[in-house]
């Protein structure tokens, strides 16, 4: 019985072990022949007692506006899949590196320099932008993936499989049919959309790419039950729709307009780790647009990166049916990263915006633990009941129950931020700051250093327009 006994824990022993060993786990993927390249970077990763792998740098394109010109310039984009610890290398070839930066800078990662060289260690998944010499329109975006663990059987007749390589579809674009999966190798690149449109039950993963060539690359439309996952796009909309996951995608746009995640008129839609860099609104719920009709609830982005070239990184609210009023409600956006947010135009500005038009009733939204970096043009909040005919016929009814919570602001990029409603029918209510921190002072109704006359806005640098009830700033 002793030896019997010893031998179960010899090989208990030997499984924790070997479970150890398979704790740092690395996979990298080709880019397929003909893929678009940049070679200002050369990306390598191992594990800690393995090798160095070489990964692929793609060419991503990303909009600068100079002196209200839009200009494109060409960035890079490498991903790998890991699990335990990774050592990265990442080679500069333009030049020495003097001084480097790897954003989020919440994340805490601090590179290592050696001439054109830096070296860093990651234990966890995350999304990245690697930044040499303060360069932000050439840099490298860097996405540590998590392993994959359900790789569908591309036997099955219910999976669109697509295998390393370039694919091109006919008519540039591909619709997908309910009760499906279709799957991206992380050595496929897509050149045409993803369509899914009155479709249910619907699964689109892999570690692959839409081309970024490829305006809108997913669209999503009258549809129910959709999973995306882990792939790289421009823009993914859902408009008229239910039930939709987006986990783990990587947005990039560069032409006018790229919105990168769209919400029109839909329902329980949920973003979880989510990039979005584009040349437009990084994440918008809207009521009634385009063909979708009706309000949008039940929409949360939590653990997500925001990066806004042009307009705003977080947009609720311009756009209902003036004739008909929407609703707008129940939305939440926590553990979110905002790295830059750039507009000129003062209508429209603000990293947290909701401007309601078009008869719009917006209410029960809260930003939790937003921690915004130093962005260069722009405004921290901008909440008004809004008219502008240029996209509204008419201002919006009211908004109302807004909760930020636990917003860090580290900076000096910002302007003026504004609260205001429009008149005494329309109106701002029930706005509550708590735990609000700017370059870190806590901003309270009873501050230590605010003069009774002021009102607790003006300490935050944020204008306290008309038609606003019940707005405080709590611990």
């Amino acid at each position: 019985m002793r030896d019997f006994l010893f031998v179960i824990y010899l090989l208990f022993g030997l499984t924790l072990v070997s479970y150890g060993k398979e704790e740092d786990k690395l996979v990298v993927y080709d880019a397929p022949q003909g893929a678009l390249l940049n070679d200002d970077f050369v990306v390598k990763v191992k594990n800690p007692n393995g090798s160095w792998k070489g990964i692929p740098s793609y060419l991503v394109k990303v909009d600068e506006v100079r002196n209200t010109q839009h200009h494109v310039e060409n960035a890079s984009m490498a991903f790998f899949d890991f699990s335990g610890e990774v050592e990265i290398s990442v080679i500069y070839t333009k030049g020495d590196i003097h001084k480097a930066r790897i954003r989020p800078l919440s994340y805490g990662v601090t590179p290592k320099i050696a001439g054109n060289t830096l070296t860093f260690r990651l234990k966890d998944v995350a999304n990245l932008s690697v930044e040499i010499n303060d360069d932000i329109f050439h840099n490298l975006h860097l996405f540590a993936n998590p392993l994959m663990t359900d790789r569908p059987d591309k036997n099955k007749k219910d999976v669109i499989y697509f295998g390393p390589g370039i694919h091109e579809f006919e008519g540039g674009k591909l619709d997908v049919p309910s009760n499906s999966t279709v799957y991206v190798d992380g050595g496929a690149v897509l050149r045409g959309q993803l369509l899914v449109h009155n479709a249910k039950n619907v699964k689109i993963i892999g570690r692959g790419m839409v081309e970024h060539t490829v305006k809108m690359g997913i669209h999503i439309a009258r549809s129910e039950n959709v999973l995306v996952e882990d792939l790289f796009v421009t823009q993914c909309a859902t408009g008229g729709s239910k039930n939709v996951t987006i986990r783990n995608v990587k947005s990039i746009s560069y032409y006018g307009w790229g919105d990168g995640l769209n919400v029109f008129a839909s329902s329980n839609v949920h973003y979880d780790r989510v990039f979005c860099r584009n040349s437009d609104d990084c994440t918008t719920v809207y009521a009634t647009r385009k063909d979708f009709k009706g309000g949008a609830r039940n929409i949360t982005m939590e653990n997500s990166t925001l990066w806004a070239d042009v307009a705003h990184p977080i947009f609720i609210g311009i756009h209902g049916n003036a004739d008909r009023p929407d609703t707008i409600e129940n939305l939440i956006y926590r553990n979110i990263d905002i790295l830059d947010h750039k507009e000129v135009q003062l209508d429209y500005q603000g990293c947290l915006a909701i401007n309601a038009g078009d008869n719009n009733i917006i209410r029960n939204v809260t930003f939790e633990n937003i921690r915004i970096e130093d962005f260069r043009q722009g405004q921290l909040v901008n909440v008004r009941i809004f008219f502008n005919e240029k996209y509204c016929p008419a201002p919006g009814q009211s908004i109302e129950n807004i909760l930020f919570k636990d917003i860090f602001y580290n900076g000096t990029g910002d302007e003026i931020s504004i609260i205001a409603g429009y008149n005494e029918e329309r109106k701002i209510k029930n706005i509550t700051f708590q735990n609000l921190r700017i370059n870190g002072t806590l901003i309270t109704d009873d501050m230590a250093d605010k003069p009774k006359w002021y009102k607790t806005g003006d300490m935050a640098r944020i204008f306290i327009g008309e038609h606003v009830e019940n707005i405080q700033f709590i611990p």
